[in-house]
């Protein structure tokens, strides 16, 4: 009897958390059920540099709409952006310990309303975004690349 292989699993080459695009941020992030959050810890490198010493907007931008994006595994849903705002509350530095943390606030019908932020390593909020997220069905919408 021929023994069976697991299938390879869908390639991900998204540009925050994809570990087949070598451009990729590679956030990895933990889900805490009792507060139903979902964090990262991260170091941005010059690479990701706006202003000296500082964070890209479009970057701070990128992490946070990762964050709320991460919310979906656990929900066991497809949700894609569908609108997003971001406070920049202070610069982000560059090659400092960072961590993003996102939790959903709300539903109603498909529309899943989300918030995030980038904190330093005391706790203060440098960055905030909120997103509204819309469930989708992913075969319909995003066909054989499901």
């Amino acid at each position: 009897m021929a023994k069976k292989q697991a299938l390879p699993g869908p390639k991900n080459h998204c540009f925050g958390c994809g570990k087949q695009n070598k451009q990729s941020m590679r956030l990895k992030f933990t889900y805490d059920e009792s507060t139903r959050q979902v964090a990262s810890r991260f170091r941005l490198s010059r690479r990701y540099s706006g202003p000296p010493g500082y964070c890209h907007g479009g970057i701070i931008a990128t992490i946070l709409d990762e964050a709320m994006a991460k919310l979906n595994k656990p929900n066991r849903v497809t949700a894609v952006t569908a609108q997003m705002t971001v406070d920049y509350l202070k610069p982000v530095p560059l090659n400092k310990p960072l961590r993003t943390e996102a939790h959903e606030t709300r539903t109603n019908g498909r529309r899943r309303f989300r918030t995030a932020v980038i904190l330093n390593e005391e706790g203060v909020v440098l960055a905030r975004g909120r997103g509204v997220f819309v469930t989708i069905d992913p075969h319909k919408m995003l066909g054989r690349s499901v």
